[in-house]
């Protein structure tokens, strides 16, 4: 079984290096955006129980849709690429976390604010928005 997969891979020598070029890309462009997009969330975005609505998809719902849906194929794509990963080389939990994040799915809003709940979490994206000049965000109610 072993050997079967090491013939695979030795005869496709061209994805192996596309795979192992999109982790370090996902890597590189995860460290570069992760700032960025932590630094534009709103203050109350995990302690209000709502999910923010995007002012785009009220303003242009037909640009907001596209952009939905490519973001979504990007996360899914990811989410595959990472399982690849996990038997290829490359940085397969952390391509499916990107994956995971950019897709939406039902619970997603939950399993962001139960993580967030988490002090050495929200620490972190916290430091990452004083690193960029933002104020901290407030934690998620604890009684949900």
């Amino acid at each position: 079984m072993l050997d079967g997969l090491l013939i695979w891979i030795e005869s496709h020598p061209a994805l192996i290096i596309g795979v192992a070029g999109l982790s370090v890309a996902t890597f590189a462009g995860s460290l570069l955006a992760l700032p960025f997009l932590v630094s534009r969330l709103p203050v109350d975005y995990f302690s209000d129980p709502r999910r923010h609505r995007n002012r785009l998809g009220q303003d242009r719902p037909l640009v907001y849709f596209i952009l939905r849906g490519f973001k979504n194929v990007l996360g899914w794509a990811l989410i595959l690429s990472g399982i690849l990963m996990l038997v290829l080389p490359g940085q397969g939990l952390l391509t499916i976390i990107i994956g995971l994040i950019l897709s939406d799915f039902p619970g997603k809003f939950t399993l962001e604010r139960r993580l967030a709940s988490r002090p050495r979490i929200l620490g972190a994206i916290n430091w990452l928005r004083r690193l960029r000049g933002h104020h901290p965000l407030l934690a998620p109610c604890q009684d949900e």
